[in-house]
């Protein structure tokens, strides 16, 4: 059973349903979704970090799950590290800057300057309190010293439904929802969030590229095991989840949806979770990201 901590029809469900539909193909035995919604994404979370660590109950994870929460919440009723253990890691995915297009601007460092010289007239969209909209677009906005007023929506599409009417001024989203409106001329994307640009939108450049401030982000997916879960399950699981991120087409579904295959070394891949812990919980800290 693959556990998705999120309701049917989003990017971690449809993620999970892929994943799961080779697992079964690959070991002739059918594996299921199960979608456990709820408190954001720490029910389904939980539930699998409480489940009998037998390898029957895997999680499909994520930055969202497995580093934000225990950056935003206290007294967090699961430890991502201690009772998890990373299966593989499948994709990452850059967020995309966009703002109005009737906004008279035409790059990022024009938006900074237009920004700056007026502090606390601009808003920017989420798609709620403790999102990586919300996350990411407060620490660029603070990161460049701008004053702008956060207004959280129910979910991304409606933040950025809001940016396209022109009610909102700018929104950070992810590439796979949002590069779509940019190529139809919808919104004007200024800056992508990943280590280089994106061959979606080749002449959108990267954050770091204006020199304006220092970010580098991408929404990453992964599979994850209660903690317990014997040595030799987890060794097959791993070899399965090596053969799927290989594979073609699920190479070619990743990239046309504006991302790149996350293909960490099995023995990098319990570090990698503790780096970006320890990164973006020093990153909230240091701005003061809130869901209050």
């Amino acid at each position: 059973i693959f556990v998705v901590p999120s309701g049917p029809g989003g990017g971690t469900d449809i993620l999970g349903r892929h994943v799961a539909l080779r697992l079964g193909e690959l070991w002739k035995n059918g594996a299921v979704v199960e979608n456990r919604a709820g408190a954001g994404s720490l029910t389904g979370t939980d539930y699998v970090a409480k489940a009998r660590p037998d390898g029957h109950i895997l999680l499909v994870g994520g930055i969202f799950n497995m580093v934000m929460n225990s950056a935003l919440i206290k007294n967090l009723s699961y430890d991502p590290i201690r009772d998890f253990v990373p299966i593989g890691y499948t994709s990452a995915y850059p967020f995309l800057l966009s703002v109005r297009t009737d906004l008279p601007i035409n790059d990022f460092r024009g938006f900074v300057e237009y920004a700056k010289a007026r502090p606390g007239k601009l808003t920017f969209a989420s798609a709620g309190l403790g999102t990586l909209h919300h996350v990411w677009g407060t620490i660029l906005v603070k990161s460049m010293g701008l004053d702008m007023l956060h207004i959280p929506f129910k979910s991304g599409l409606l933040a950025v439904q809001d940016v396209i009417a022109g009610r909102i001024d700018m929104v950070f989203d992810n590439i796979s929802a949002s590069k779509q409106y940019v190529q139809g001329g919808r919104l004007k994307g200024i800056a992508v969030s990943g280590p280089t640009r994106s061959a979606h939108l080749p002449n959108v450049p990267t954050v770091n590229e204006a020199g304006l401030a220092k970010f580098e982000g991408e929404s990453w997916f992964g599979i994850f095991a209660p903690a317990a879960t014997p040595a030799p399950v987890i060794a097959k699981l791993r070899e399965a989840m090596s053969t799927i991120i290989r594979e073609k087409e699920f190479v070619a579904r990743v990239e046309q949806d504006g991302g790149r295959i996350l293909d960490i070394p099995i023995a990098n891949q319990a570090q990698f979770l503790r780096d970006e812990n320890e990164r973006w919980s020093k990153m909230v800290r240091e701005f003061g990201v809130t869901t209050d």
